[in-house]
């Protein structure tokens, strides 16, 4: 098997992305990025530059971090600050701009104390040092519960909006006022410990995600299915209460490592299937029983396992019936998929990847603080570089199929497929990119035209370019060509681009992007970009004199 795997390893794979890509020297410091601010509950203006199309119409909703400290007591992890939610209310060419904390359990709570007392992903939450010494003891050895601190991304059911992390709880908010709703927990409908924060959606509206449980027969990696809305009768519809109704799993895909499951951000759709990537990104299920116990941080209890496969499970999406052929490849790491299609007997997948995972427990926010020059270059220099990827898997594969041959007949693609045995089949990828693209710094937060393309053959893809630990560009991908398309200017710092197609759109990149753009260099220096989706040239900005820390993920409200 290792030799196989030898052979099969592409040249370019042994070199890994981080040497590939130029290295940071002479980098300027974030810390100005990654700092609390203040909430704008009440929406205020923005001043135009350019021209703003008239046609959009809606909010440009984001989420992230914006506190990162209570009283004393300060966050360790980046993914620990406080859910900030942020709005640009975009109207017959201008624009307006509001903010508000989400009013999580956590915020509340930390806020009532002055204090942290609500646990996140990389900060522990201390006893309360007013009670006594026994009281303070065995508070150690009571596991603390999920946090509801849904700083990741927007997201829909039944066409109410939610704002998400990566456990069992969300919170429904008004997308208008951005206040914060009723907590939901996903526990309380079907039988999952937690969900992403990047579900799919299909064209009938249903809305699919995934999420861990786990008993005394193992860890379960679950697809979950919420159906579309239905039509509410009057009285139903004025109690404005989540509806989660008709939630099930449809398929549990039982862990390899019961006792290591992988971590996992998100998962691949198409329009028949979903693809779950088992990667090598490991957490330790004992390890974080016993952390909780002593008191440590969960990001503690990720490992990155070289030495493993990455597996992926292939499911219909209607059946939910898990395919009796095992995928697998060589290790790595991925957050975010770009896109899935399937062709001719073939399902092509393409995300971003890199080839080491231990990147996640490194953005502690003593690290995204370094001062500048040596400090932050050495740091960002010892991240992975994630870029993207092509995979393909073959959909007929029996007793009958050939050993060691490339099964892809796809004419444009290079990724391979080869059959290792009874019910096996090991992929190599494709390299979604050339070598213009190393000296952006790799990619990620991929976003395209989704409504109309996601989970159907696709030529385009928006993203930022990594040059600095935060993304310091705006990139258009042709996966045909591998061309690029570049937006980038010094000391400009651009959010996950989310596209907005036009009205009257014929052609897949009819329509403009969207950016929410920061700087460390200027106090209030925030604005809204458009980028003409086609020619990747701006339009207009809004400008808005508020402060706005680096954050996650968003999305384009029509409705707004």
């Amino acid at each position: 098997m290792n030799k196989t795997r030898c052979l099969m390893n592409s040249a370019k794979m042994t070199v890994p992305s981080r040497a590939r890509c130029p290295q940071g020297k002479g980098l300027e410091s974030l810390a100005a990025l990654v700092r609390s601010v203040e909430e704008t509950p009440e929406p205020i203006p923005t001043t135009i530059k350019g021209t703003i199309p008239s046609w959009i119409n809606g909010s440009f909703l984001r989420n992230g971090p914006g506190k990162f400290e209570f009283g004393q007591d300060r966050y360790v992890h980046w993914f620990d600050g406080m859910a900030m939610m942020h709005r640009f209310r975009v109207s017959d060419g201008d624009v307006t701009y509001s903010s508000r904390f989400l009013r999580s359990d956590s915020y509340v709570l930390n806020s009532k104390a002055d204090r942290i007392v609500v646990s996140e992903f990389g900060t522990m939450a201390m006893p309360d040092p007013c009670k006594n010494i026994f009281s303070r003891f065995f508070s150690r050895f009571t596991i603390p519960k999920a946090t509801d601190n849904a700083s990741v991304n927007f997201v829909k059911y039944k066409g109410d909006y939610y704002v998400s992390t990566e456990t069992n709880y969300m919170r429904r908010v008004d997308p208008q006022s951005l206040e914060t709703k009723e907590k939901v927990d996903w526990s309380q409908y079907i039988a999952v410990n937690s969900a992403t924060a990047h579900p799919h959606y299909d064209r009938k509206g249903a809305t699919y995600n995934m999420g861990n449980s786990y008993d005394k027969s193992g860890f379960f990696y679950n697809i979950i299915r919420v159906p579309p809305p239905e039509e509410k009768q009057q009285k139903e519809a004025e109690e404005d209460a989540a509806d989660l109704s008709g939630a099930k799993v449809i398929c549990s895909i039982r862990a390899s490592q019961p006792r290591k499951p992988s971590y996992y951000h998100s998962f691949v759709m198409s329009e028949n299937y979903i693809v779950f990537i088992e990667q090598p990104l490991k957490m330790d299920v004992v390890k974080f029983m016993r952390y909780r116990i002593q008191g440590k941080s969960v990001h503690k209890m990720m490992t990155w396992e070289p030495t493993c496969d990455t597996i992926f499970h292939l499911v219909n999406r209607h059946t939910g019936k898990e395919s009796r052929v095992s995928y697998y490849g060589e290790p790595m790491f991925t957050l975010h998929q770009i896109n899935a299609f399937e062709q001719d007997g073939f399902l092509v997948m393409d995300m971003c990847c890199g080839d080491d995972g231990e990147v996640i427990g490194d953005f502690t926010l003593e690290n995204l603080r370094r001062g500048a020059g040596e400090e932050i270059d050495k740091y960002y220099n010892s991240l992975c570089r994630n870029l993207p990827r092509r995979y393909v898997l073959p959909l007929t594969v029996d007793d009958d199929t050939p050993l060691d041959e490339n099964l892809v007949t796809l004419h444009f693609c290079k990724a391979t497929a080869k059959k290792t045995g009874p019910g096996k089949v090991y992929l190599t990828h494709e390299e979604l990119y050339d070598d213009e693209l190393l000296q952006y710094g790799g990619l990620e937060f991929p976003q395209i035209n989704y409504a109309e393309y996601n989970g159907r053959p696709y030529r385009y893809f928006y993203s930022c370019g990594f040059g600095h630990v935060f993304s310091n560009s705006l990139l258009k991908m042709d996966v045909h060509t591998k061309e690029l398309k570049v937006w980038r200017y010094p000391g400009l710092y651009p959010s996950e681009p989310v596209f907005v197609a036009a009205p009257s759109a014929t052609q897949e990149d009819d329509g403009v992007v969207m950016s929410v753009i920061i700087t460390p260099r200027e106090e209030k220096s925030t604005f809204l970009l458009v980028l003409d989706a086609k020619t990747f040239t701006e339009l207009g900005r809004a400008e808005v004199p508020v402060n706005i820390p680096y954050g996650t993920h968003g999305v384009f409200n029509e409705m707004g």
